[in-house]
């Protein structure tokens, strides 16, 4: 297990150190400001509720999780100073820092990591992220009823020991409890008003590296160094500021007149000047960018016509011609970069294309696209209901949904309408099931197929797509109580070959991260899980 969990944390991250053309005029006592964009106004800051990688990122400044990610992008000991494993790989037992405190100076304690997860798990709280604490002995029964939520595998021996039972052994478990729905909560203040603590700087005490001293909706999200962190000593960047952009154009120009120092999301367009000035950098990411084909309603009930839909995506000419940022074509769900039985080949790599993403093979695509729509009782697109494409403004959805729309109408003869909204809205919308379908995207959250693949499970937070297949749902299942890595791993493949012929999404391509950064910023910590970290950000 020793061996697996360190070959885990070192393919994790990929840590960055920049040097750039802007600055920032911004700046305190101790030094500058960092400021950065890398979207709009989040959905939420409540870390039960967050389900967005961008509210992650604003989470992990604020709170701080039992591990987290250090300054070279290891998993390293976050509130927890340590931690021992039984020898059957179950019990878990978190010794948690005697000056681990709130950002009000109250004492950090076992208790405040129960209470978050047990909100988490509650099915009242109806958190996205819920099966996370699955991980959790009787987390899943508690979920659905089936358990008392009392009953979960975790005990504070005293207040700065955690002690935490798994239903299986799991070796990535430090990646688990540093994600951000795992970090610790206040019970006096979130019980005090759910709904709204997390929206108030005043309420939003935290016990991360930053405490949150402003959040000026639609416009910047500032957190301050905490000067009750344990570590701050080691935290170089006195302040950062999240500016919440959503134009493209208004991004680049931000980044060129030294308002942030670091953006994502400029115009593609834009991509070969900036790398000729030396401002692009492309991060590789653990993720898949799709689409939602809403299973249970008309037509896309139908896995024919969810099939068709996808064989007639030409995902060459989206990667080269509309996103140009170096994507690869998606030839499944689960990406390049996760260890198959061995690291090489990789998972992908083994189950090969279960969908053909060659350039030769398009036409023939088409050709079986077309005879599929026929079989399913809409021959070239006769008969098929008003079909809506829903998406989020800017990032650069608007161009992939237009060129998509195009190949629908000349080769399969449909039409389909594209309706975008602000990006907080839109999360609410695809939850839903407001639009026949979604623009979607997910990037993984550690190094293992399950991280992609148990976010289908029928009635799983995160499944948009609203998917529900038994026999899917028998294998993620028997994969997380299997032990045996060969068969562990045999069995993800059998589940996505499933999960690809019934075509509840279509795949588009696997993602990378462009990025317009300052040459004079330093100290980044970027990871391919899509977390960015200034903690030890700096300016030349």
């Amino acid at each position: 297990m020793k061996r697996t969990l360190v070959l885990i944390l070192a393919l994790t991250v990929l840590v960055a150190v920049f040097a750039g053309c802007g600055s920032s005029s911004n700046s305190t006592s101790s030094g500058k400001a960092i400021s950065a964009t890398i979207a709009s106004e989040p959905k939420t800051l409540d870390p039960s509720l967050n389900n967005s990688v961008d509210g992650g990122n604003y989470i992990l400044c604020g709170f701080e999780g039992l591990a987290t990610i250090g300054k070279d992008g290891t998993i390293v000991p976050g509130a927890a100073e340590k931690w021992e494993i039984s020898s059957d790989g179950l019990v878990w037992t978190f010794h948690i820092r005697k000056d681990a405190k709130w950002s009000d100076g109250k004492d950090l304690t076992s208790n405040d990591f129960i209470y978050s997860w047990k909100r988490t798990v509650d099915k009242e709280t109806a958190a996205d992220y819920a099966y996370y604490i699955y991980f959790i002995k009787n987390g899943e029964k508690i979920n659905s009823g089936e358990a008392d939520i009392n009953t979960l595998g975790v005990k504070a021996i005293n207040d700065k020991t955690l002690e935490v039972t798994l239903e299986n052994p799991c070796p990535f478990f430090t990646e688990i409890v540093a994600f951000p729905v795992l970090v610790p909560q206040r019970e006096d203040i979130v019980s005090k008003d759910a709904s709204k603590w997390a929206l108030d700087p005043k309420t939003y005490i935290g016990n991360g590296p930053y405490k949150l001293t402003s959040w000026e909706h639609d416009s910047k999200i500032t957190f301050e160094k905490s000067d009750t962190y344990w570590g701050k000593d080691s935290i170089v960047a006195p302040k950062i500021e999240w500016y919440l952009m959503n134009d493209q154009n208004a991004i680049l120009s931000a980044f060129k007149n030294g308002q942030v120092v670091y953006a994502k999301n400029i115009p593609t367009d834009e991509f070969a000047a900036e790398k000729e000035a030396g401002n692009l950098i492309i991060f590789p990411l653990l993720g898949n960018y799709y689409i939602d084909l809403v299973n249970n309603k008309p037509p896309f009930d139908n896995p024919k016509v969810r099939k068709a839909f996808s064989l007639a995506i030409d995902r060459n000419y989206l990667v080269e011609k509309v996103r140009k940022g170096g994507e690869t074509p998606a030839s499944g769900f689960v990406p390049y970069g996760i260890a198959d039985v061995k690291q090489e080949p990789d998972f992908r790599t083994t189950a090969g294309e279960l969908i053909s993403a060659k350039q030769e093979d398009y036409q023939k695509n088409i050709a079986e696209a077309r005879k599929l729509l026929a079989e399913a009782g809409y021959p070239d697109g006769k008969g098929l209901p008003k079909i809506t494409y829903g998406l989020n403004t800017g990032a650069g959805h608007e161009p992939v949904a237009e060129a998509i729309q195009q190949m629908w109408k000349e080769n399969l003869g449909v039409e389909v309408e594209i309706l975008a909204q602000e990006w907080n809205v839109f999360q609410q919308s695809r939850k839903d099931g407001v639009y026949s379908i979604n623009r979607n995207g997910w990037l993984g959250d550690y190094l293992d197929p399950s991280t992609f693949m148990d976010i289908f499970t029928t009635g799983n937070g995160q499944n948009n797509a609203k998917y529900s297949n038994p026999k899917y749902d028998e294998l993620i299942s028997a994969a997380r109580k299997e032990t045996d890595a060969t068969k562990r791993i045999q069995i993800f493949h059998d589940a996505e070959k499933i999960f690809m012929e019934d075509s509840p999404i279509a795949p588009l391509f696997f993602y990378t991260q462009p990025v317009v950064v300052s040459k004079d910023l330093q100290g980044v910590v970027n990871t391919k899980l899509g977390w960015v970290i200034f903690n030890w950000a700096s300016f030349k």
